[in-house]
């Protein structure tokens, strides 16, 4: 058993150099710390990462650490305590990693594998998404693609190998828009993908050379206004039913296997005329679901949906992300685990993601950010063998 001795929490930066938590917890087995990410391209109804700012949720574990050291803390259920603690007085950012803390030290007495609290029988490897070129809100400069990410998504058995050959197809892929673009400087954005002025189907024209599945995070909801969509390269405006036929143009042209996020994080009816037109695409919720159980349960309503990512920091609570994982299984939704712009060297995500079953993990192609996680997925696999 765990016994929580003493608990505290400070700032540090993430990969962005922007401000987030670490929570220490000190047990009678000894101090295990986590850290939580940043997302900067937030959707709407996800939780807010502090309740009310990041000093006041510090100052609440501090005030509070007298009730934690009363548990006794033996498996991924015993979260709950955690939890009653809390009752809601802190953010996701704060809730996701001190649970994170409290999973580490739970394992390390059991002398058991972080995954192996959640599911001990697992053993499918998730299938590596890998943001190669960006745009939107995650990249620099006046020109740039309206979507945010084009993604890298190999279809080999082996996680190493396929971490090796995204490393090896976004070095080419630099050489591609060196050529095409005249404004490429090999800058990298926010989640160490390729910055460059191009649109996205020029981007497209020279991903289909690395001959891998491709998949966008179009990110809608950060160009949508008054139920248009607003390009800006090239400037144009587009309606629903306009941005649909544009993405089933672009599915269509670029043999597209994943769209994520394809219309505004409101429309639910877009979301399902879409999947219905292209139901062997993975057409997934970001923004449009945040992690969150009723958000989940209404696209599954509605049919909008056959992917969903999960971000744990958006909801916070493991518990709930476990319960987001098991309600997208019965409904045969594949599962996204993804990473979020502004990282830590945290790598919990991996054991998260193989624990739950993912399909699927999302975390860039490189940085030493994205890669400890990426490395951590590499270890568990070499574990299984």
């Amino acid at each position: 058993m765990v016994v929580i001795k003493s608990l505290s929490a400070k700032t540090i930066l993430d990969s962005r150099k922007e401000k987030t938590i670490s929570v220490t917890i000190k047990t009678n087995i000894g101090s295990f710390s986590a850290s939580a990410p940043n997302g900067k391209s937030r959707g709407k109804y996800e939780e807010k990462p502090y309740k009310k700012s990041l000093k006041e949720d510090i100052e609440f574990l501090e005030k509070s650490k007298e009730y934690f050291s009363k548990e006794i803390l033996e498996n991924f259920e015993d979260l709950r305590r955690i939890e009653d603690i809390v009752d809601r007085q802190v953010g996701a950012n704060t809730l996701f990693a001190l649970e994170s803390a409290v999973l580490k030290a739970i394992a390390k007495e059991q002398k058991k594998e972080i995954w192996q609290l959640i599911n001990s029988e697992n053993k499918n490897m998730p299938r590596l998404v890998g943001n190669c070129v960006g745009g939107g809100k995650h990249s620099e400069g006046a020109s740039k693609p309206d979507f945010q990410e084009f993604l890298l998504i190999p279809n080999l058995k082996s996680v190493k190998k396929s971490f090796e050959l995204n490393k090896k197809i976004k070095e080419e892929i630099k050489f591609l828009l060196k050529q095409k673009d005249k404004n490429f400087k090999a800058k990298k954005n926010d989640e160490n993908a390729w910055q460059t002025s191009l649109n996205e189907k020029e981007v497209l024209e020279i991903l289909k050379n690395s001959k891998l599945p491709l998949g966008l995070d179009v990110a809608a909801s950060s160009f949508s206004k008054r139920k248009k969509y607003i390009y800006k390269n090239p400037p144009l405006e587009r309606t629903k039913e306009e941005q649909l036929d544009y993405l089933s143009n672009l599915i269509k042209n670029f043999d597209l296997f994943y769209i994520e996020d394809g219309f505004s994080e409101e429309d639910f009816e877009s979301f399902s005329a879409f999947l219905k037109k292209f139901p062997e695409v993975l057409i997934v919720g970001d923004d449009l679901t945040v992690t969150n159980i009723n958000r989940l349960k209404k696209a599954i309503e509605e049919k909008s949906i056959n992917a969903i990512i999960v971000k744990p920091n958006q909801n916070g609570s493991l518990l709930n992300v476990s319960q987001v994982c098991r309600i997208a299984k019965d409904n045969n939704l594949k599962i996204i685990f993804s990473h979020r712009s502004g990282e830590t060297e945290e790598n919990i995500l991996a054991d998260l993601a193989f624990g739950f079953g993912a399909d699927f993990f999302k975390c860039g192609i490189d940085g030493k950010e994205r890669e400890a996680k990426l490395k951590r997925l590499i270890d568990i696999e070499k574990s299984l063998k």
